[in-house]
C-alpha cells in the first residue's frame, strides 16, 4: 500500500516507508514549481463517478476501501441510487477515496511536488493524505468515522445551510449574530469565494433567512441540499467523536504545505488533531487559504477529484491564476502538459 509519502529525492522525513510513487527526472526542467492542488468536499458526488478509477485502481478502491468501510464503494458510487450516495456517511469516504486515487495516479507523472495543497472541508483529509500526513487506510478510517458522526449530529436536530450570494463575510456575520441575539441559531459556515458565503443554522433559521433575505440586503439566499448545519455548533457531538479518534493519531510531517480550513495557514503535525476535530464546528476559510497561497507566489491551482467546485472558488478568489481541473484519468496528461508549459513560459 502506498504510504502517501512522495519521493522527490530520498525518503520523506517522518512518514515511515518511502513511497513507491516517485517523480521521474526526465521532465524536471519542465514542471511548474508554483502550483497547488485542491481537493473537493461533500456535495461534489454523483452516481457514476470514478468508473475509470475502479478499473485502474482496484487495490485502493475495492480491496482496501471495502475492507475499511465494510460496504462496497463500487456499488454505491456506480450503482447509487443518488439518495444512497448522498448520505453523509457514504459521500464523504467515497469522495475521499476517488480524489486520493486520482492524485496517486497524477503524482506518478509529476516531476515536482506541489508548492501547497488544500481541501474544502472533507477535502482537507485528502490533501493531508496526499502529503503523507496519514496513510490511505488511516485517513479513510478517520473520514468514515467523520461521516458517520456528522450524519448522527445532523439527525439529532433539524438544521441546514444556505449560500448568501453577493454577501461579504462581514454582512453574513452581522446577520448571524443578530439572529442569535434574537434567540435563533445561525452561524457563518463557509467562506468560499468573494461574493459567496455559506451560513448554517436550524431549519427555522434558514427558513427565516429565505423570507427576510431581501430586507437584510441580500441579493439571493440559496438553500443547500445538505443533511444538516455542518461547520457550526450543531456538529458538537461529531467534534467530540473526532477528537477521541484523532487523539491516538500520529500525523507525519507533510511532504508539502497543507493549508488548514480553520486557520487558513499551513498546518504543523502537532496541530493537526485539534484542527481537524475543530473543523466540523468552525468556518471553512477557503478563500483566505487561496489568497494566502497566491501571496506566496502560487500561480496555478489544480482541482483533483469529482466535480469542479474548488476550481470555481479559485477562479473567483484569484482571478489572475491559471486554473486546471482533473476529474478523471483522461485529464491527467493534459494537466501535466499544461504545467510543463507554465514552467517553460516562466509562469
Amino acid at each position: 500500500m502506498w504510504s502517501g509519502c512522495i519521493t522527490f529525492s530520498g525518503d520523506c522525513e517522518g512518514v515511515g516507508e518511502p513511497s513507491s510513487v516517485t517523480f521521474s527526472t526526465a521532465l524536471q526542467s519542465k514542471i511548474a514549481m508554483s502550483y497547488a492542488v485542491l481537493f473537493p468536499g461533500q456535495g461534489s458526488q454523483f452516481v457514476g463517478m470514478g468508473a475509470d478509477l475502479f478499473d485502474a485502481r482496484p487495490d485502493l478502491l475495492i480491496d482496501q476501501a471495502d475492507e475499511v468501510l465494510g460496504w462496497s464503494l463500487r456499488d454505491v458510487c456506480l450503482g447509487g441510487p443518488d439518495e444512497e450516495l448522498t448520505r453523509t456517511e457514504h459521500a464523504q469516504p467515497a469522495l475521499f477515496v476517488l480524489a486520493f486515487a486520482l492524485w496517486d495516479e497524477l503524482a506518478k507523472k509529476l516531476t515536482r511536488p506541489p508548492a501547497a495543497a488544500a481541501g474544502h472541508s472533507l477535502g482537507e483529509y485528502t490533501a493531508l493524505a496526499a502529503a503523507g500526513v496519514f496513510d490511505f487506510a488511516t485517513a479513510l478510517q478517520i473520514v468514515a468515522l467523520r461521516g458517520r458522526a456528522m450524519a448522527a449530529a445532523a439527525d439529532a436536530e433539524p438544521s441546514s445551510m444556505a449560500a448568501l450570494i453577493g454577501a461579504t463575510p462581514e454582512i453574513a456575520e452581522e446577520i448571524s449574530v443578530g439572529r442569535r441575539e434574537s434567540g435563533g441559531k445561525l452561524w457563518v459556515a463557509n467562506l468560499n469565494a468573494p461574493g459567496q458565503v455559506v451560513v448554517a443554522g436550524g431549519a427555522a433559521d434558514i427558513d427565516w433567512l429565505q423570507t427576510a433575505g431581501r430586507s437584510l440586503g441580500l441579493r439571493r439566499v440559496v438553500p443547500l441540499k445538505v443533511a444538516g448545519a455542518f461547520h457550526s455548533p450543531f456538529m458538537a457531538s461529531a467534534q467530540a467523536a473526532l477528537a477521541t479518534e484523532l487523539a491516538t493519531a500520529s500525523p507525519a510531517t507533510p511532504a508539502f504545505p497543507v493549508w488548514s480550513n480553520v486557520a487558513a495557514t499551513p498546518v504543523q503535525p502537532k496541530e493537526i488533531p485539534e484542527l481537524l476535530a475543530g473543523q466540523v464546528v468552525a468556518p471553512v476559510r477557503f478563500s483566505e487559504s487561496l489568497e494566502g497561497m497566491a501571496a506566496t507566489g502560487i500561480q496555478t491551482f489544480v482541482h483533483v477529484g469529482p466535480g469542479d467546485v474548488t476550481a470555481g472558488m479559485a477562479r473567483r478568489t484569484v482571478p489572475d491564476a491559471n486554473i486546471l481541473t482533473i476529474n478523471d484519468l483522461a485529464g491527467i496528461d493534459e494537466a501535466v502538459n499544461t504545467l510543463a508549459g507554465d514552467q517553460e513560459e516562466g509562469r
